[in-house]
C-alpha cells in the first residue's frame, strides 16, 4: 500500500515512513520537474516519474535495512539458530 501511495504522492508517503529529508528532497524535485515542464510547454512532463522512483527507492532500502538490523539483533541475542 505505501508503495502505491509513494507513486501517486512521494512526499506525502515518505513522510509516514518517517524520512523527513528525503520528503523535502522530492517535494523539490517535483517543483523543479514542474517548472520545467511548464517552461517547454510540457514536453519534460515524463520526468514526473522521477520523484515517485525517489520515494519507492528510498521506501524499500528503508525497509531493507530495518528487516537487516533486526536480523542481526535477533543473532546477538541468540535467537537465531544458524544451522553448518
Amino acid at each position: 500500500m505505501i508503495y502505491v501511495l509513494a507513486f501517486f504522492l512521494p512526499p506525502l508517503a515518505l513522510l509516514i515512513e518517517g524520512k523527513i529529508f528525503s520528503a523535502i528532497f522530492n517535494l523539490i524535485l517535483i517543483v523543479l520537474v514542474i517548472v520545467l515542464s511548464l517552461l517547454t510547454l510540457f514536453t519534460f512532463a515524463f520526468l514526473l516519474l522521477i520523484p515517485s522512483l525517489h520515494a519507492i527507492i528510498v521506501i524499500a532500502q528503508a525497509r531493507r535495512k530495518r528487516e537487516h538490523e533486526e536480523l542481526v539483533e535477533a543473532a546477538r541475542q541468540g535467537r537465531m539458530r544458524i544451522d553448518r
